[in-house]
Order: C-alpha cells, then structure tokens, then sequence
C-alpha cells in the first residue's frame, strides 16, 4: 500500500510569530487545511479593518477636540495635541511653527464665533493619519469681520503611543470663472 506524502507548511501570524503545520497530503486533509487558511483570513482582515476604524475614531475625536481649543483660545489644550515640530500653513499663506502658531491664537484682538467642520475623511495608514476636510470660519480680528469657507489637510502621527498634529494646511478654494 502507498504511503501518502507528509507537508509541512509555516505561517508567520506576525514578525516573530510563526504557525507550523505537518500532515498527511491527501486530498480531504488539504481541503481542509485550505478552508481553514482561507477562515483565518478573513479573521485577520476583519481584526485589521476593526483595528482602522477604532483609529479613524480617536482621529476624528482628536480633530474635534483641536477645533474646540482652537475655537475656546485653548492654548493648553492645543500643546498637548500638537507635535513639537508642528507646522500650519494658513489661509493667507503665511506659516507657523507650534510655538508662532500657539501665539497667533492666545491674541486677545480674535474672537472666533463659528468654527465647523465637515466632510471630514480620515486616511490611516500605521502610526500616520491623514484627515481631509471643509472648514468654515467666522468672527473678529482687530474689531474687523471675516469669514473663511475652506478645505483642509491635517496629518496626524503617534509620537510616544500618543497621536499628535504634525502638519495642517488651510486653503481657500479657488473661485470659479465665468
């Protein structure tokens, strides 16, 4: 009688972490093991999918709370949430580090009455989050009005286990000629 052929088969789960399989080939037991391959990927992915969206979550969470420091003149609030190294780019084009940016905002003479966000998009992608978006903004600078409508690109980063602001750019959007 012929003696069927053993397989051995490794799977690495994650870096350091590796499954080894070692049986008979015969055909039901490689269906078998084929099935269950194919079960446990859709396992993995599901935990992975789950794992992003509980990401975009605290995203979203974080983007609201530095529109409600930025909103509040926060200044507090706004230096835990942003990187050392932050860096904005405005609506007029001028740019500010964490330190000029933090400043711009504890001025006494701006008043923000409205500041909302929407058409919020989170992109996450390991310890790098980027969120698109529109902004719209309305109050008093030096006792004089203004309102922006905006979209904006901010992108996030765990620095220490901690998700911080490294980079946002606000634009106004070009107005369609007629």
């Amino acid at each position: 009688m012929a003696h069927a052929p053993e397989y051995r088969i490794a799977i690495a789960i994650w870096p350091g972490n590796v499954i080894q399989l070692k049986g008979a080939a015969n055909r039901h037991s490689f269906m078998k093991f084929k099935l269950s391959l194919l079960l446990f990927a859709f396992w993995a992915s599901g935990i992975a999918l789950a794992q992003d969206r509980s990401e975009s979550s605290k995203i979203l969470t974080l983007e609201r709370d530095w529109n409600s420091a930025y909103k509040g003149g926060d200044v507090s609030r706004m230096n835990t949430l942003l990187a050392d190294d932050f860096i904005i780019t405005i609506e007029d084009g001028r740019t500010f580090s964490k330190s000029g940016y933090i400043a711009l905002n504890g001025n006494s003479t701006v008043h923000v009455d409205v500041s909302e966000m929407s058409d919020l998009k989170v992109r996450a992608h390991g310890n790098t989050a980027v969120v698109t978006g529109a902004y719209h903004e309305k109050g008093t600078a030096q006792g004089k009005s203004y309102e922006y409508q905006d979209r904006f690109t901010d992108v996030w980063t765990k620095i220490a286990g901690q998700w911080q602001l490294l980079a946002s750019q606000y634009s106004i959007p070009a107005k369609e000629q007629r």
